[in-house]
């Protein structure tokens, strides 16, 4: 059976999880395999709004398997509360649920890295939520500071502990020193603290490479929910605005372990505007009254965050770039009903720099930052849309709008969004 994976297109918050929600019922696992509680998901069913982070999309289907996979970064009390915060909200967790043993965690010296080192050089901040998500990773990537979940359940897990806040501390002491920045970790408490997360999580550890192997041979439906946007790829994004993991198509498998040609079909989401949080060029953005009115009518604020999202008109140069990268089949428009109103609409469809016209999405920021947009116009529509279900019955302003947008990325759009709800949804054939 093949597999389907679910991936945001811009930078991030382009309404993945209502889709992923949407195609759950069409599948018999969902995976969640990258990324860390810096994401942030949001479902809408029944009256209700539902906030996830690190929690597979995939768990309001009671029959769905919902997997989190290795190549997650895991805060304990995160994941714990998030769990908690659902079951009093009716949604049963229990065996639905598995969590790597490979899966690194996230200590309280990851977040006092993130704050110290969060800015570079000019002092812009590169968009960190200072949960210590990119620490981690880089941890991880050093190897002999890292912490596995699976290592919590070992006889050394208190002498790991312990020699690593040794190091950590010798590190911070010397930050102190230099600039007064850093703090001092208590190697018991942390050890007690996470001996009892370990213990909470206990249930749901289990070797998830190996389960989603044996499920590919038994020829399961699988639905991998990617995090973040593919703009924020730590390889392929606008480095070093970006996140610490392989947001795009191309960190699927090395998050899941999970082979590449059994993808049969890719979802690239994109908001039918452009939006962005934090630092880093973003060359449609409308510092003006248009962008506010995107914010106030797509209630743009972070879900994890609560950051205003800068906003502003789409950008076709760099959502046909990202479609490229991540291998996209169709494309799911998100948030078309945030545009009704405005009496024209402005897709980008090249880059002016230094002088030239340029179609392709340049590989350093320094060339983006220098982007100047070069638009198409498009009429608007008047009429609020949020309510049709069905394609033909969209304004026809709407219709030709969703329209270039598919020839600017040459990408056919297979789903369009006018709502935050699951009904608010139209298939497009």
């Amino acid at each position: 059976m093949p597999g389907t994976a679910i991936i945001g297109l811009q930078w991030g918050d382009e309404a993945k999880g209502k889709i992923v929600d949407l195609l759950t019922e069409q599948n018999d696992i969902v995976v969640r395999y990258q990324g860390g509680a810096n994401a942030g998901h949001t479902v809408v069913f029944g009256g209700k709004k539902y906030k996830l982070s690190l929690v597979p999309s995939g768990i309001f289907r009671p029959q769905v398997q919902c997997v989190i996979a290795g190549g997650v970064v895991l805060n304990p009390k995160s994941i714990l509360e998030e769990i908690g915060g659902l079951t009093a909200q009716g949604i049963t967790i229990g065996k639905n649920l598995l969590i790597s043993d490979r899966a690194n965690v996230i200590f309280p010296w990851h977040a006092l890295e993130d704050q110290i080192f969060n800015s570079i050089g000019g002092g812009e901040s590169i968009g960190t939520t200072g949960r210590g998500i990119g620490p981690c990773y880089q941890d991880k990537a050093g190897r002999s500071l890292a912490v596995r979940l699976g290592d919590f359940y070992k006889p050394d897990f208190k002498a790991k502990i312990e020699n690593i806040v040794r190091v950590k501390n010798r590190i911070f002491a010397g930050l102190r020193a230099a600039d007064g920045a850093g703090g001092t970790l208590n190697a018991d408490e942390i050890f007690t603290e996470f001996t009892a997360y370990g213990e909470r999580l206990r249930p749901f550890v289990a070797d998830t490479t190996d389960y989603l192997l044996n499920a590919v041979d038994a020829d399961k439906r699988i639905l991998f929910e990617g995090a973040q946007g593919s703009l924020l790829d730590i390889d392929h994004g606008t480095f070093p605005y970006v996140t610490s993991s392989n947001s795009s198509g191309t960190g699927i498998s090395s998050g899941s372990g999970v082979p590449a040609h059994f993808l049969k079909k890719i979802i690239g989401i994109v908001k039918a505007y452009t939006t962005r949080v934090g630092g880093g060029p973003c060359p449609t953005e409308q510092d003006n009254g248009i962008g506010q009115k995107i914010r106030d009518r797509g209630n743009e604020y972070g879900t994890v965050t609560k950051r205003p999202r800068r906003c502003g008109w789409f950008d076709a140069v760099a959502v046909r770039y990202s479609a490229r990268l991540s291998g996209v089949d169709v494309l799911s428009i998100m948030l078309l009903d945030v545009l009704s109103s405005f009496e024209e609409l402005k897709i980008c469809t090249a880059y002016n720099i230094d002088g030239q016209t340029v179609k392709h999405f340049p590989s350093q920021f320094e060339d983006l930052r220098k982007a100047e947009p070069v638009y198409e116009t498009l009429p608007g529509w008047k009429e609020e849309i949020d309510s049709v279900r069905r394609y033909s019955d969209l304004p026809d302003n709407a219709q030709n709008y969703v329209k270039r947008i598919s020839e600017l990325v040459g990408k056919p759009v297979e789903i369009v969004s006018v709502g935050p709800d699951r009904t608010q949804t139209i298939l497009v054939n």
